[in-house]
This record gives structure tokens, C-alpha cells and sequence, in this order.
């Protein structure tokens, strides 16, 4: 039998919650406490920027409803800081809002600084700007970049003090993250890695935020900072705490994965999820986040390198905030029947025993004489019965039992007992009426008229600095005659498009490395013109040397004459772009056609439309078109790339959320560009709604 170590490491601090008032927030090596009282919590991860002001309260509610207690969410230092000194804390920016949001509803934060996220987001969370600085390097124990990073992390802090939102000050902030699954990449640095960490690490505790500092997969988390588990598996493969004064803590348990354009979505299904939470709190857990409550949108272009704009759509909230069954339903019965078992959980001594070959009791006794356990079958094809205090239990097949009492079953995590139920999707409006598009045709620059040039092919990424998807290789040169050739492009962006003497000649796209678009065509006798349109669907999120990562076009021949020592001419991003003909102001700033009808590479579409009734969640049904970027007055929901399938031969994502705070009664502008032969006349606007499944 073994019991608990109670040393207390003081976080000097105070907890707060919807009524204002402070208490001490401690923790040791059975979990997080509040005013000496130790705290089973489960955490949802919720991005506000990946959502609107307008959704939060709903979303935060039915987080709350479900047995959550804390909203988990990162920090988006690019979003905020696009252009350096020049900060936007706005609309869905706003944090500080949210955060109060979520006090308003009684519940903690987690508050994960950063600055580093990862999270499928563009560039991992990084300015741009960062990549100019002379000397830096990314995430180690250098300089330049311990200088902007430090000026960041203080500005949130402080910014979070000023607003009194940490526990110390009566806020709902009783945790906090710095750095971002580091150790990843921390050998890659060699010595400056592990300097590194101890740096970052005494910068956030310097801050004295008063309340407890966590590192995720940070096996060497310096004491007293809080090594904590990421991944779908942390009741099996976590390591453990690094200190028998720490509590064992998952902030990141994966209900669904990151989807990428060409493949389908990661399910995982209600019953595995609550086996692996329950198996992580049998084996001494006291706080479980699931990464993601709710994923929302990647709205613009803030999705990471070929992440799909829909963002863990299979969490217990699905894109649109609607309530997804049985997960929901299936974690809610789950963390009451937990929460049943907190006293002994969380004031008893533990023990295990054998019921079996593939079967396990893990049991919490309290001085009072309570009782609870966690009867556990990793057979995952057979069930088992088992005896365990002379009583016998049946264990389905991969299961977990919890007894609140030793005696009676209180939940089974294979055993669903929610209803499950159906998103439904309904047209409401066609915009199949061709009168009522206008279409531009994105000019194809030239490279007398380019503005930047270089007797080179430069990176795609530090040229457009992330201010667009979009750069224009051109070139001009001279051929004695009329021939027909071969165009070789090789590029390891995400896309080219080649056009020769202003005739389209074709596209490819790839991925991580190096692809090549062959083509033939037709040169002339004189001067002969080749435009490229290099393509980034978002930049990389991740990896060591971020900062020397490179992407664009590398290699230009036709038939055995190398073009990549030429003076090249550079366009940063598409005309359209530029002028913002997406936005009121900018659209009167090119002359729009009635559409013909033609599908052309390259071309803008807009049109006008009234919000239908009611308050169903909306989407644009995108399937008739190919790839390219939509807005609706003004702000884009995102990119699409529909013409990309799956290995089951559909689009990883058809549909694409319309908030409905993005609308007007009437009037309402929507505008795309697609690159592709699209046809904006297949668009359709449908609501989306819940049903509950009759099958079940």
C-alpha cells in the first residue's frame, strides 16, 4: 500500500472566481489545491480566436454543463502582434474578454503563454516579423530572440495583472504554461537546449503570477515548474511528475487529430476517450484537458501548412458549437462518476491488485473508511469477470468500471448509454442565378512591371513575410523562333501555376518536399514571358530552426536552358488581395463583369445576399468549386481546397462556417478567389442543425 507525499509547494498566491474573492492555490503530488483543498479537474481546450465573442458564453456553458471546470487556451502572440509594436486585442482577439467570459460562468483558466504554440497554427504562433531579426534563432538559448520573447511574455502577464485575472488578484487564472512541448527538439540545440528551458522557466516564474507554472512533454521541467502529459495515451505512456512534489496532470488529450487537405478526419470514439481518462485518474491523475472542448475555425489564413480551416471538428463541440452525442453526453456521465470517487481519490491511500491476466483494481481508501475503484480490462477482445471484494463484476472487453463505493458500478466507459445524434445540413439559399455574379479576371503580371527583382529565385516564405499566400515569379527572355519546349518548374511550396506569354500551362502541388510541374508549350519567335504563381496553404507550425525553414520555387528549365540565374521580377500577392476588392472600400477599385459563365483560372466572384431567419449555425456548401479563399463582408472564412480528395475520393472539408455575428439582415457581400475552374453557381448557403439519431 502505498500513500501519497503531502509536501505543499506554495504558488504565493490566491484563487478567485466569479464573486472576486482570493484563497491560496497550492499544489503537491496529488494535485492542485485551493485554500488546502486539493482539486480533481477536467479542463476543456476552447480558442477564442478560433471562434467569436458572440459564440463564447454558449460555448463556455456547455463546456460547464458537461462537467468541465476549466477553459484551457493558448496565446496567439502573431495574431496579436502582426506587425512588430503593432498589437490588436479586438474583436476575436480580445482575450481579456473572453477570459472574464469564462469567470462569468464560475469556471478556471489555463492560460498557455507560450509564446511557442504549435497548435496547427501558422507559423506555431511566431511573428513573422521574428524571422528579420538579425542573429536569431528560434527557441533557444540565444539573444535576440530571449529579448522579443521576454518583451511578450511580460506584456500578456502584465496585461493579465492590470485586469486582475490571475488567482493571486481574484481572478479565474490558476494555471499557467510556458514553452510548448519543447523537448521534442530540445537534443537538436545540443547545450543551448537545456539552457534554454532553465531560461524560459525562470522568466514566467519571475513574473510571480502567483499561481502554479506548467510545461507540457518537458520530462526536465525545472523544480518547481509542473511537467505535465500531451497525447492520446497518458494513462499508459506518461512518464510521470519529475518530483514526488508535483501532481500528475494531462493538458492535452487528443479527442481527434489534425486533418490536412487529402485526408479524412481522426475519429476516435466515445468509449476509448473515457477509457483513457479513467485509466489516467486511476493511476493518480487529478486534472485531465481535452485538446479540443471545442475546435472552431481557422479563420483566414491562420491555419498551419495544409490544415484544413475546420479545426478538430470531432470534439464533444463541434465546429459550430453545436453538442456532438454521444462524446458529450458519454464525458459528462464520466467526470460525475469521477467526481463520485474525489474524496478518496484525493485524500486516500492507493493501492493495486491483479484480477487477472489483462485485468487490474486500482483502489483509493480514505481515513473515513470511503472506498473507491477503477476496475480495469485491457483484454481489447474479450470480456472478463472478475472478483474483487468477494463480489464478481463482468468487465466488457477494453473497459473500465468505476465504483465510487468498492461495491456498486457507477459507470463502464465501453458501455454508452447517450443517444446518439446526427448533424443535418439545409439548403436556404442557391446562388445559382447567374445575373447576380460579377466576376474579375486577376491579371497576370509581367516582369517589366514588377516592382521587386532579383538575379535569383528567392524564398517564398521571407519575401511575402506571411502577408499573403501568394508570390509572382516572373521572367522574360528571348527565343530566335517558333518552338514548342518543355516547362520544368520544381518547387517545394504547396502549389504552381505556370502561364506562358499570358496562356495558362498548367498546375501541381505537393507537400513537404519537392514536387515538379512538366509541361509542354509554345514559345515565340522574340520576347517570351513566364509568370509563376508560387502557393503557400499556411506556413510550417513546428520543428527546431523554424526560423531557416524555406519554401517556393527552386528550380525553372525549359527544354535545356536553366532560367534560375535570370533576373527574375516579384509580385507579393494577388492584385485583388492588394487592392482589397473583398472589402466596401476596395471593391469599387477594379471593374467587375457581369458573369459569363466561364471558367477561368485565377478569377474573383461576388455577389449579394440576404441572412436567412432563425438562429441555426451557417455554412457555405463550397463542393462545385476548386481552391482559393472566401469572404463575407469583408472577413474571410477561410481557405478552401475542395478539389483535393481523400483516398475515399471526396474533399476533406465541403462545408465552411459563416458565424452568424459576420452577417447583416440584408445585403450581405460574398466574395472568393479561385484559383482553379470553379463554379460559383453550384454555391449553396445551408443551416446546420442537430438530430437525434433513431437508430439508437
Amino acid at each position: 500500500m502505498l500513500g501519497f507525499i503531502t509536501f505543499i509547494v506554495l504558488a504565493t498566491a490566491g484563487f478567485g472566481n466569479s464573486y472576486g474573492y482570493s484563497k491560496p492555490i497550492t499544489f503537491d503530488g496529488r494535485s492542485l489545491m485551493i485554500d488546502g483543498q486539493h482539486l480533481l479537474l477536467f479542463s476543456g481546450s476552447i480558442h477564442y480566436p478560433r471562434s467569436t465573442p458572440q459564440m463564447w458564453p454558449s460555448l463556455i456553458s456547455k463546456a460547464k454543463q458537461g462537467g468541465i471546470d476549466v477553459i484551457q487556451t493558448y496565446v496567439f502572440w502573431n495574431l496579436h502582434e502582426p506587425q512588430q509594436g503593432q498589437y490588436d486585442f479586438s474583436g476575436r482577439h480580445d482575450i481579456v474578454r473572453f477570459i472574464r467570459e469564462v469567470q462569468a460562468h464560475g469556471l478556471y483558466v489555463c492560460l498557455r503563454i507560450g509564446p511557442f504554440i504549435e497548435s496547427e497554427w501558422t507559423y506555431g504562433g511566431l511573428p513573422f516579423w521574428l524571422h528579420d531579426v538579425p542573429g536569431i534563432v528560434f527557441r533557444s538559448d540565444n539573444g535576440p530572440f530571449k529579448f522579443h520573447m521576454q518583451k511578450w511574455v511580460r506584456k500578456v502577464v502584465n496585461m493579465m495583472k492590470s485586469e486582475k485575472l490571475y488567482a493571486s488578484q481574484g481572478g479565474p487564472i490558476i494555471l499557467s504554461q510556458i514553452e510548448n512541448e519543447y523537448q521534442r527538439i530540445e537534443s537538436a540545440f545540443n547545450g543551448k537546449g537545456s539552457r534554454y528551458v532553465q531560461w524560459a522557466a525562470g522568466l514566467a516564474l519571475g513574473l510571480q503570477t502567483g499561481v502554479p507554472l506548467i510545461m507540457c512533454s518537458q520530462q526536465d521541467a525545472p523544480d518547481p515548474v509542473i511537467n505535465t502529459c500531451n497525447g492520446f495515451e497518458c494513462g499508459v505512456k506518461f512518464e510521470g511528475p519529475n518530483s514526488p512534489n508535483k501532481p500528475s496532470l494531462w493538458t492535452e488529450n487528443w479527442t481527434s487529430f489534425v486533418q490536412r487537405y487529402g485526408e479524412e478526419p481522426f475519429i476516435r470514439s466515445a468509449a476509448e476517450i473515457a477509457f483513457h481518462v479513467a485509466l489516467f485518474i486511476a493511476k493518480n491523475g487529478t486534472y485531465v484537458n481535452y485538446y479540443m472542448y471545442h475546435g472552431g475555425t481557422n479563420f483566414g489564413r491562420t491555419a498551419a501548412a495544409n490544415v484544413i480551416t475546420s479545426y478538430y471538428d470531432q470534439a464533444p463541440l463541434d465546429e459550430y458549437g453545436l453538442i456532438r452525442q454521444p462524446l458529450w453526453g458519454h464525458l459528462k456521465e464520466l467526470h460525475a462518476a469521477i467526481k463520485l470517487c474525489k474524496v478518496p481519490l484525493l485524500a486516500g491511500s492507493y493501492e493495486t491488485s491483479s484480477l487477472g491476466h489483462l485485468q487490474t483494481a486500482y483502489v483509493f481508501k480514505g481515513k473515513s473508511g470511503k472506498c473507491a475503484a477503477f476496475l480495469v480490462n485491457n483484454d481489447n477482445t474479450s470480456n472478463a469477470r472478475v472478483r474483487f471484494q468477494n463480489i464478481s463484476f463482468e468487465l466488457p472487453s477494453m473497459s473500465i468500471s468505476i465504483l465510487p463505493d468498492c461495491k456498486n458500478v457507477a459507470f463502464n466507459t465501453a458501455k454508452v448509454s447517450t443517444q446518439y445524434n446526427t448533424r443535418s445540413r439545409t439548403v436556404k439559399y442557391k446562388f445559382d442565378s447567374m445575373e447576380r455574379w460579377e466576376e474579375f479576371n486577376e491579371p497576370i503580371p509581367i516582369f517589366s512591371n514588377t516592382l521587386l527583382k532579383a538575379n535569383a529565385l528567392l524564398d517564398h516564405m521571407s519575401t511575402t513575410r506571411d502577408t499573403s499566400d501568394y508570390l509572382w515569379y516572373t521572367v522574360s527572355f528571348q527565343h530566335e523562333s517558333d518552338a514548342e519546349a518543355e516547362l520544368s518548374v520544381v518547387s517545394n511550396a504547396h502549389v504552381v501555376h505556370a502561364f506562358v506569354n499570358g496562356a495558362y500551362k498548367g498546375y501541381a502541388h505537393g507537400g513537404k518536399h519537392n514536387f515538379a510541374l512538366e509541361n509542354p508549350i509554345e514559345l515565340k519567335n522574340g520576347t517570351n514571358r513566364i509568370a509563376l504563381l508560387s502557393v503557400m496553404v499556411g506556413f510550417p507550425d513546428s520543428g527546431a530552426y523554424l526560423e531557416r525553414k524555406t519554401a517556393g520555387i527552386r528550380s525553372v528549365r525549359i527544354q535545356n536552358r536553366y532560367l534560375n540565374n535570370y533576373q527574375w521580377g516579384y509580385q507579393i500577392g494577388l492584385l485583388g488581395e492588394n487592392l482589397s476588392i473583398f472589402t466596401d472600400k476596395g471593391r469599387n477599385k477594379v471593374e467587375w463583369s457581369r458573369f459569363q459563365g466561364r471558367h477561368n483560372r485565377l478569377t474573383w466572384y461576388k455577389t449579394v445576399f440576404d441572412a436567412p431567419g432563425g438562429n441555426d449555425p451557417l455554412a457555405l456548401n463550397l463542393g462545385s468549386m476548386g481552391k482559393g479563399e472566401v469572404w463575407v463582408n469583408g472577413q474571410s472564412i477561410g481557405r478552401y481546397w475542395v478539389s483535393i480528395h481523400t483516398p475515399q475520393q471526396r474533399p476533406s472539408q465541403t462545408w465552411y462556417n459563416i458565424p452568424r455575428s459576420f452577417l447583416k439582415p440584408e445585403g450581405n457581400q460574398l466574395v472568393l478567389v479561385e484559383e482553379e475552374y470553379g463554379d460559383p453557381l453550384g454555391i449553396k448557403l445551408d443551416s446546420v442543425s442537430i438530430t437525434k439519431d433513431a437508430k439508437y
